[in-house]
C-alpha cells in the first residue's frame, strides 16, 4: 500500500485512557500496555503528559527507552517552552542523535 493511503494509529491509552475512573496504571502496567500496543503495530504511543507529574515524566522516559526503537513515542505538551522542554527531556532516548539538544 502506498504511504499516502496508509492509516496511522496514534494511541492515547497511556495518557488519556487512564483518566477513566478505576483505570489508573502504575509504571509496570504502563510498560506492559506499551509492549502490547507495539505488538499491535501501533504507529505512535502517546505515553503521558510529561509536565503533569514526575510519575508521567518517568513513565514516558521508561516507555521511550524500552520500546522507542520499535514505535514512535510521544508526550502531550502545551505550546509553552517549559512544557515542550519537559516533553523533550522525557523523550530524550527516543530522539535521533542529531535532534537532541535544542528543541525549538
Amino acid at each position: 500500500m502506498s504511504d499516502d493511503k496508509r492509516i496511522r494509529i496514534f494511541d492515547t491509552t497511556l495518557r488519556d485512557g487512564e483518566q477513566s475512573p478505576g483505570c489508573s496504571m502504575n509504571l509496570p502496567e504502563k510498560l506492559a500496555m506499551a509492549r502490547q500496543l507495539a505488538k499491535l503495530n501501533v504507529d505512535v504511543i502517546e505515553a503521558g503528559f510529561a509536565i503533569a507529574s514526575e510519575g508521567d515524566f518517568e513513565a514516558i522516559r521508561a516507555v521511550a527507552a524500552e520500546i522507542g526503537s520499535d514505535v514512535t513515542i510521544a508526550s502531550l505538551a502545551r505550546t509553552g517552552d517549559v512544557d515542550i522542554e519537559r516533553a523533550a527531556a522525557a523523550l530524550e532516548s527516543e530522539l535521533p542523535t542529531e535532534t537532541t539538544g535544542d528543541v525549538r
